[in-house]
């Protein structure tokens, strides 16, 4: 049986390699069928954002990889409730479906995975 995993994203999408890198991880264990959920925290909600313009920073694009997560099956996709107020990002900031957790149900949700990798 295999076991689950919950990859946590706290980067903001520009600021460093960790973005791609959950992503990258997310993607390849759903290839695999792994039991995968992402959840978005901190700065890392920003990469939900619309409308991003990653050329300007001679970036590539996440927003396709976002899009392919449930493809591959990471269709558990959580956003901190906090982490999103405190960036003042709505739901039509927002371009792909979340659920949004307070922190008491951040909690139950760590638990619920047999490991957490953070990035």
């Amino acid at each position: 049986m295999n076991k689950s995993l919950l990859i946590i994203s706290r980067q903001a999408p520009w600021s460093g390699p960790g973005a791609r890198e959950a992503l990258d991880i997310a993607l390849a264990g759903g290839a695999f069928d792994l039991p995968i959920g992402m959840l978005f925290l901190d700065d890392g909600v920003f990469q939900l954002c619309a409308g991003q313009q990653p050329s300007r920073l001679q970036q590539k694009d996440l927003g396709a990889n976002l899009q392919a997560l449930p493809m591959f099956g990471v269709e558990n996709l959580y956003a901190s409730q906090r982490s999103l107020v405190e960036r003042g990002l709505g739901d039509s900031e927002l371009n792909l479906a979340i659920e949004r957790l307070d922190d008491n149900a951040l909690t139950a949700l760590l638990n619920r995975y047999d490991q957490v990798i953070t990035l």
